[in-house]
């Protein structure tokens, strides 16, 4: 199945088995940049970099023989499916419990491959991160037509065709007369404009979708913007140049581009409006340290996190609190269990709590906060 929604991230967070290991398994299959067979051999190496390192783990029969078995089912999985059109491939196996996902990405991830209680969704994140649900409207004098965007693929939804009376030709007619056609066809342009409005709010009721980017002749825009509903000005991103007769691949182009652009202004943004919180004292905190308390403590509302930023930490086995150091769990006093990287698990522990994950390109000002930060639900 294919990477869609923030739910699946959620629901993959929740797995864990208390017996067996779950292998999490990432594959680049650009094949814009690689042949199929070029591809079946990184998944054949990754996989013997799998099963060399699984020999080397202290582990008893039976989680071995579980990790075992996910690699000989992802191997089975490469050989026979690497026909899907998708620039990714992640797989999350734990046989001891029946368990699978895989799930092809928009976007290609770093070649891996884990062992750990939880499926590692942190690279699923980071990807989810980049797209936004987009709803591309364009816009002429009498026809309408919608397109949903969402992670580089476009598809036509719908169009609308108004009955709108052609232009006054030069020197055919004159005085009152003339302004009296010219009422009329304004009349209609409005009719048409409204409908489309209100066509584009029915489909965000319906579908929800992120940001509304609109396509239309310079001079229709301020009449257009008249009609649209509150919540649509609010989701009113940017504006495309692309026509109604223009190819769907050259509207998609235009909207991936302004995409990206709009991306990054808003992680500049995002970072910006943490700082800001941050250095006036108000609900924001920084540092690994300081996060992973507040998550214990379910205040996290939003957590910003550098790119590959990476920290090794404890987690307590009872409680499932973090910590950076702490030998003890100061909750329950049980001895905590080391960690090759809290962040990842500070990650899933966002996601179980329904709070929001923003991951920051670097360079950014969050590196000089530790590179991990979080707006906080209540106030210290």
């Amino acid at each position: 199945m294919k990477l869609l929604s923030r739910q699946q991230i959620e629901s993959l967070s929740r797995f864990k088995s208390e017996t067996y290991l779950t292998t999490s398994f990432f594959l680049n299959t650009d094949k814009s940049r690689f042949s199929k067979k070029e591809i079946l051999v990184s998944a054949k190496n990754l996989l013997a970099v799998g099963r060399a390192r699984l020999e080397s783990l202290d582990l008893g029969k039976d989680k071995k023989t579980s990790v075992g078995r996910d690699l000989d089912k992802i191997a089975d999985f490469c050989s026979q499916n690497m026909t899907a059109n998708s620039q990714g491939l992640a797989i999350f196996s734990c046989q001891g419990e029946h368990f699978w996902e895989d799930i092809h990405l928009p976007h290609p991830p770093r070649d891996r491959v884990l062992f750990n209680h939880n499926p590692y969704v942190r690279p699923l994140s980071q990807i989810l991160g980049r797209y936004r649900r987009i709803c591309a409207v364009l816009i002429g004098r009498r026809e309408a037509k919608w397109y949903n965007v969402f992670m580089g693929e476009i598809s036509f939804i719908e169009s609308l065709t108004s009955d709108v009376p052609g232009k006054i030709k030069e020197g055919g007619f004159e005085g009152t007369e003339a302004k009296r056609i010219e009422r009329h066809i304004e009349a209609h342009l409005h009719n048409h404009y409204k409908k489309a409005s209100q066509r584009t709010f029915e489909l965000f009721k319906k579908d929800q979708f992120d940001w509304l980017l609109l396509g239309c002749e310079d001079s229709f825009t301020s009449n257009l913007e008249l009609f649209l509903h509150r919540y649509l000005i609010d989701r009113l991103k940017g504006r495309l140049k692309a026509k109604l007769s223009d190819p769907v691949d050259k509207i998609l182009k235009e909207v991936v581009e302004l995409e990206e652009q709009l991306h990054k202004a808003e992680e500049a943004e995002g970072v910006r409006r943490f700082v800001s919180e941050l250095e006036k004292g108000g609900r924001a905190v920084s540092g690994i340290k300081e996060v992973l308390r507040r998550l214990n403590q379910v205040e996290v509302q939003t957590l910003l996190v550098t790119h590959n930023f990476t920290a090794e930490g404890k987690i307590c086995p009872r409680c499932k609190f973090l910590y950076l150091e702490e030998a003890v769990c100061p909750s329950c006093q049980k001895k905590t269990n080391a960690l090759s990287d809290v962040v990842d698990e500070a990650i899933e522990s966002t996601f179980r709590s329904h709070a929001e994950v923003k991951h920051i390109t670097p360079p950014s000002k969050l590196d000089h906060y530790g590179k991990i930060g979080a707006f906080l639900r209540y106030k210290i």
